[in-house]
């Protein structure tokens, strides 16, 4: 059974480790996701955005896959199955095909009001039907899903007003970017974090753009109140490498080299080895039932 992201999220806060979301692009994605959750005995989240549901053929089909996938495989931790970066649109969609937990990014609408007011709404609705709420505040930069920003230092007292509209974890931007870094970036903002944290209490924050931030970066934000870590870059990297390496190595010419089941695998593998190494990294291994 899936579940809502509020309880593994708030365990994690006062454990101070961080729960690993990865986004998935089918079931072969989902799978490894699983596997290597289950392996270390860590509840995880499985993430989507509307671009990845669109090509998995709707909000629906990702859901049932999921949640087909939990039961078939036995899998023992918490599971949340999450909307990123939802458009206000998006919610309503993800919310009727059954998502335990959704994402209403804001942070792009043409005034923080706005934000705030579709913010109260959604929560309002989620919470009668036992579904976790993530706001955001601040742009995070670099481009997900068709959507652009520069990346943002979030302002604290903004967070503080989302956070009071009762969101159950917060995403804000401390200078975190989507996809791969460039060589001059200038790394998080630990004293902007420090900052909304004081605003916002026990609150679980999210850090988005989690492909590619030194590891050490990672955990002082974990001790900082960063509780959800979202990787979508890095497993997508993984997977690649070791598909090309496969190729080049002349080893998929080998027998029947148009069965997806053998061309594909070992960048299957790659990903759970590669989430296995973050779960590690972000201290929920081993944490079972949040």
């Amino acid at each position: 059974m899936l579940v809502n992201a509020t309880a593994m999220l708030q365990a994690a806060v006062k454990g101070h480790y961080g729960i690993a979301a990865f986004n998935t692009n089918d079931l072969e994605w989902t799978r490894s996701i699983l596997q290597a959750a289950e392996e270390l005995q860590s509840p995880v989240i499985i993430q989507c955005t509307a671009g990845a549901a669109k090509w998995q053929m709707g909000f629906k089909v990702v859901k049932d896959v999921v949640e087909d996938l939990v039961d078939y495989m036995n899998i023992t931790v918490p599971v949340a199955m999450h909307l990123d970066h939802g458009s206000y649109e998006d919610c309503f969609k993800a919310i009727d095909a059954g998502f335990t937990s959704i994402m209403y990014d804001g942070s792009h609408e043409p005034t923080f009001d706005l934000n705030l007011e579709r913010t109260a709404e959604i929560v309002k609705l989620c919470h009668s039907k036992g579904i976790s709420v993530e706001a955001e505040v601040g742009g995070i930069g670099g481009v997900e899903d068709g959507v652009a920003s520069n990346g943002e230092l979030a302002d604290p007292d903004e967070c503080k007003a989302i956070a009071d509209l009762g969101v159950d974890f917060l995403a804000c931007g401390i200078g975190n970017i989507h996809g791969l870094y460039p060589e001059d970036w200038a790394g998080l903002s630990m004293d902007r974090l420090a900052e909304i944290k004081a605003k916002t209490g026990d609150l679980p924050l999210v850090l988005h753009g989690g492909t590619g931030i030194p590891t050490a970066m990672v955990q002082e934000a974990i001790d900082n109140g960063i509780a959800k870590i979202n990787v979508n870059t890095d497993l997508q990297v993984a997977m690649a490498k070791a598909t090309w390496a496969f190729v080049e190595s002349g080893e998929a010419k080998k027998g029947k080299n148009y069965d997806p089941r053998k061309l594909l695998k070992p960048g299957f593998d790659a990903i759970v080895a590669r989430a296995k190494e973050l779960i590690v990294d972000f201290g929920s291994d081993g944490k079972g039932w949040a």
